[in-house]
C-alpha cells in the first residue's frame, strides 16, 4: 500500500511497555506497512501515562493512533478492515502531524533516572515488564527451563534488580484481593529466579529448606521471604510443608496483607525453580471491563450516579442480544470495571 521512497508527513503513535508480547506484535505489523512509528515507552515516560487513559480510556498497552485518529489496541489493529486501513496509512502519508495528535517525549522529558514511585501496582507492573522480557529472551518455549547463565548476564536483569530495591517502598494494603494474588505471585516467581541467580540452585534437603526460608525480598518496610509469600499472603497464613508455625503472628503487620482464605490456584501459578514446576507466567489483576461511551461519564449522575446503577441502567434499556448476556454474566460476577470510550468530535458529514 505504500510504496518505496515515499515520504510520510505524519506519524503512528504507539504508546508501549517493553517486553509485552503484544506490542511487539503491533509494531510488527505496522513496520510491514511502511509507517514512521513513534514508540513511546509508558514506563520511562509516567508522565504521559494519565493523558494515555484520559484519551482512550484506557491504561493497558500498546495504544495506536495514526496521527489523531485512535484505533485502539494490538488487537483492534489486526482486526481492521483492509479498507480503512488504508485510508489511515494515507493519512499518515499524506497529512502532517496536527496539532492534537497524542503527546509524545520531548528530547529531554526522560525521567531524571528512570526511577518507579511508590505505587505497588505502577512497580508491580514496571517489574512485571522486565519479567517479560527476561522471560522472552531466557525461557524455553514450553515456559519450564531457563538459560540462567545467559540471565545473569543480561543489562536487563541489571535494571531488574535495580527496580528491585523500590519494593522496600510500595504501599501494599491499598491492593485488591485480585491486585493482591498478581503483585504476589510475580514476586515471587521472580524472586526464585533471583535467588538461584546470586546464590545458586539448592540441591538438598537442607539448602532448600534455607532457600526458601532466608532468600527475602524488603517490601513495603517488612521482610517477605519466600516462605512468607507463599504461606503467609498467598495461602491466608497457613503452616507450609515442614512449618511447626504460622508465618505470620498475631501481632505480626504483615499479617495484614495475608489473603482472607486460601487461593488453590496459586499451586498451578507459582515456580520453585525445579524442573516439576508449572510453567513460569507473569499474570496480570483479572478485572472485567465494560466500555462505553464519553456521554454516560459526562452525565453519569442522570444514570443514577453510581457504576453499579450506571450499568444496571444499561442493561435494563438492551435489547435481547449477546451482549446483553454477556453483560448480564459480568453482573452477577460483580467487580467490574467502567471505562469509557474516546469521543469522536469530527462531522458526521458525508462528504
Amino acid at each position: 500500500m505504500v510504496e518505496d521512497g515515499t515520504v510520510m508527513r505524519g506519524r503512528v503513535t504507539v504508546y508501549s511497555v517493553p517486553g509485552c508480547p503484544h506490542c511487539i506484535q503491533a509494531k510488527a505489523t505496522l513496520s510491514t506497512l511502511g509507517v514512521p512509528v513513534c514508540d513511546v515507552n509508558v514506563n520511562k515516560h509516567r508522565e504521559l501515562r494519565a493523558r494515555l487513559k484520559e484519551l482512550t480510556g484506557h491504561s493497558v498497552v500498546p495504544q495506536i493512533f495514526f496521527n489523531n485518529l485512535y484505533v485502539g489496541n494490538n488487537e483492534d489493529l489486526q482486526n481492521l478492515d483492509p479498507e480503512r486501513l488504508e485510508r489511515l496509512v494515507l493519512s499518515v502519508r499524506e497529512e502532517p502531524v496536527p496539532l492534537d495528535a497524542p503527546p509524545v517525549p520531548g528530547e529531554n522529558s526522560l525521567d531524571s533516572d528512570g526511577e518507579v514511585d511508590g505505587a505497588a501496582c505502577e512497580l508491580s507492573e514496571a517489574l512485571r515488564n522486565l519479567i517479560l522480557k527476561l522471560y522472552s529472551d531466557h525461557l524455553s518455549e514450553d515456559g519450564k527451563t531457563v538459560d540462567y547463565k545467559a540471565m545473569s548476564r543480561s543489562l536487563c536483569f541489571e535494571r531488574y534488580c535495580d527496580l528491585a530495591v523500590h519494593l522496600q517502598r510500595v504501599e501494599l494494603l491499598s491492593l485488591s484481593r485480585e491486585e493482591k494474588l498478581a503483585f504476589f505471585i510475580n514476586i515471587y516467581n521472580a524472586l526464585v529466579i533471583h535467588g538461584n541467580l546470586r546464590l545458586g540452585f539448592p540441591k538438598n534437603i537442607w539448602q532448600r529448606y534455607r532457600f526458601f526460608n532466608y532468600v527475602s525480598y524488603f517490601i513495603g518496610g517488612e521482610v517477605f521471604t519466600l516462605q512468607d509469600i507463599e504461606n503467609g499472603v498467598l495461602r491466608g497464613n497457613r503452616k507450609g510443608v515442614a512449618q511447626l508455625l504460622k508465618p505470620f503472628s498475631r501481632n505480626d503487620p504483615r499479617l495484614q496483607l495475608a489473603l482472607p482464605d486460601v487461593e488453590p490456584l496459586i499451586h498451578f501459578a507459582l515456580n520453585c525453580g525445579a524442573k516439576g514446576c508449572p510453567p513460569i507466567k507473569t499474570y496480570t489483576p483479572q478485572v472485567r471491563e465494560v466500555k462505553l461511551s464519553q456521554i454516560f461519564k459526562w452525565y453519569k449522575a442522570d444514570f443514577g450516579g453510581t457504576d453499579e446503577k450506571l450499568l444496571n441502567w444499561v442493561f435494563d434499556h438492551m435489547g435481547a442480544s449477546q451482549k446483553k448476556r454477556n453483560l448480564q454474566a459480568l453482573l452477577s460476577e460483580g467487580k467490574i470495571k467502567v471505562s469509557y470510550l474516546p469521543y469522536n468530535w469530527s462531522i458526521n458529514s458525508t462528504d
